[in-house]
């Protein structure tokens, strides 16, 4: 049976602030389908990854809020953790090997530098109060800028070829750790340990394991680079000699 009209207009979001959560889900869904595009990737296999990811931050970002305050809300960090967990599962699954992980760095950095101005606008997610005593820091587009501005690294090292494939993806983990930490002094959180809050002690493991998986993925980069040309040379004697 159809839904009734009654029903439809339910759906249709009304606020300013649900407007723009759409609006990030399509920029992160459009940057998603060019990376996939661009990458040679746009396959049905890729894209039930993406419905799949997109199911798994949505779980992980409701229980990491729920397990961490007691209330319901999102996690971003949360959310990458389910997204990140659902997606090395699913590939499993469905014996999909090559990496995929830049496609979702870029989908994630274009979606929430939109989704946080949805959080500005609808009044949540504040920082503490400014020296003034009155206003209060907007973290959310802190937040935001720092996203657009991960977004365009990743973007420029895309063009310049300087990481190996899932590069972007780590290299995005280890900016957005390091850029909520900061961050995350503005925002309303109470310290958990040695003056840190929980979701920064969480940054900064973030930070350690996206950043040595990028040094490692670097290193390994730039020994193949170097192994090439010594191979080649024997190659071209060879055919030479012949």
């Amino acid at each position: 049976m159809p839904p009734s009209p009654l029903q439809l207009d339910a759906l249709i979001p009304r606020s300013p602030s649900a407007l723009l959560y759409v609006l990030a889900y399509l920029v992160g869904t459009a940057a998603f389908a060019l990376m996939a595009r661009r990458r040679g990737m746009a396959t049905g296999g890729v894209w039930s990854l993406a419905v799949v990811a997109l199911l798994g931050g949505l779980v992980g970002a409701n229980l990491a809020q729920l397990l961490a305050t007691g209330s319901p809300g999102k996690s971003v960090l949360g959310g990458v953790a389910g997204g990140y967990l659902s997606v090395f599962l699913y590939k499993r699954a469905i014996g999909l090997r090559r990496p995929t992980g830049d496609l979702f760095a870029v989908a994630l950095m274009a979606g929430e530098s939109v989704g946080r101005w949805g959080c500005y606008v609808g009044g949540c997610c504040f920082g503490r109060l400014a020296p003034d005593g009155v206003s209060r820091y907007p973290a959310q587009l802190f937040l935001s800028a720092a996203c657009a501005a991960i977004l365009a690294v990743l973007v420029a090292a895309e063009r310049r070829r300087v990481l190996p494939e899932n590069g972007l993806f780590f290299l995005q983990g280890a900016l957005y750790a390091a850029a909520r930490f900061v961050i995350e002094f503005y925002r309303t959180a109470d310290p958990v340990a040695l003056g840190l809050t929980a979701a920064q002690w969480g940054c900064l493991a973030a930070l350690l394991f996206f950043g040595a998986v990028l040094y490692r993925l670097a290193r390994r980069s730039k020994t193949a680079e170097a192994v090439a040309p010594q191979q080649a040379v024997p190659a071209a004697q060879a055919a030479g000699a012949g």
